[in-house]
């Protein structure tokens, strides 16, 4: 009678060092070619993607009830312990750009408004409805309002949203938008739309970095900045008036 030998393989967990994600599994099954397809099948089919994406990347997939493909940028998740568990996608389905924000929790009921908010970097932070699928109660989405996030969004470093819920309480998450350009881009594109001029170049420059840059600043050298900014807008003021 033939004995059974115990196989050790090692599974490597994806961005870990072979010394910090290689974990033995002792497999007592029988030396043979079945044994070792089997243990290869297992290890094929690990969870390999159980370690959330930490950037913005683009995705396609098929709607299974239309059998119509679609695009969407998919945000990170935020801090775990820090924020909520929201994500943020940026989607082109059916020719429509909708911003969708995604919970774990309850928003509202389906198919009704809530209220979302968001704030891009030390921008005044901006309200708007949206609405849950009709499907869910923890997604809800706009079309309204898309464009407008997705030009604000792309003029900064970071995105700080709040989800007001149908029980009064609120979701909130700072999500940094580093890399978010381009997947964000290539939806917009796939809508047959462009982004804004201002989307399209550097971050605009806010009136809070200015103050905080100026404060640096020593006096003689605000001055100069001062006597340069008024002399600007005085010949602004003066083309404008020609302009009429």
């Amino acid at each position: 009678m033939k004995h059974s030998r115990a196989f050790y393989n090692a599974y490597i967990v994806p961005g870990k060092s072979s010394e910090q994600g290689a974990i033995a599994l002792p497999l007592d099954i029988p030396a043979n070619k079945t044994a070792k397809a089997l243990i290869l099948a297992l290890l094929f089919f690990c969870p390999f993607n159980i370690f959330a994406a930490d950037t913005w990347s683009y995705h396609q997939k098929s709607d299974p009830l239309s059998n119509r493909t679609y695009s969407f940028a998919q945000s990170p998740l935020p801090a775990r312990g820090l924020y909520d568990n929201l994500r943020l996608e940026i989607v082109c389905k059916d020719n429509a750009l909708q911003v969708v924000i995604d919970a774990d929790k309850l928003i509202a009921s389906q198919g009704s408004a809530f209220d979302f908010e968001y704030q891009i970097d030390k921008n005044p932070p901006v309200t708007i409805q949206m609405k849950t699928f009709k499907d869910s109660k923890r997604k809800g989405y706009t079309e309204d309002y898309a464009k407008r996030i997705v030009d604000d969004i792309l003029t900064g470093q970071s995105v700080f949203i709040r989800v007001h819920t149908m029980i009064r309480k609120i979701l909130s998450a700072a999500i940094p938008l580093e890399n978010a350009g381009d997947p964000i881009k290539h939806v917009v594109t796939d809508c047959g739309l462009s982004v804004s001029d201002n989307a399209a170049n550097e971050s605009a420059y806010s009136l809070a970095e200015f103050e905080q840059d100026f404060a640096k600043l020593p006096p003689e050298q605000q001055q100069q900045v001062l006597h340069k900014i008024k002399k600007i807008i005085l010949e602004t003021q003066r083309a404008l008036s020609r302009e009429k």
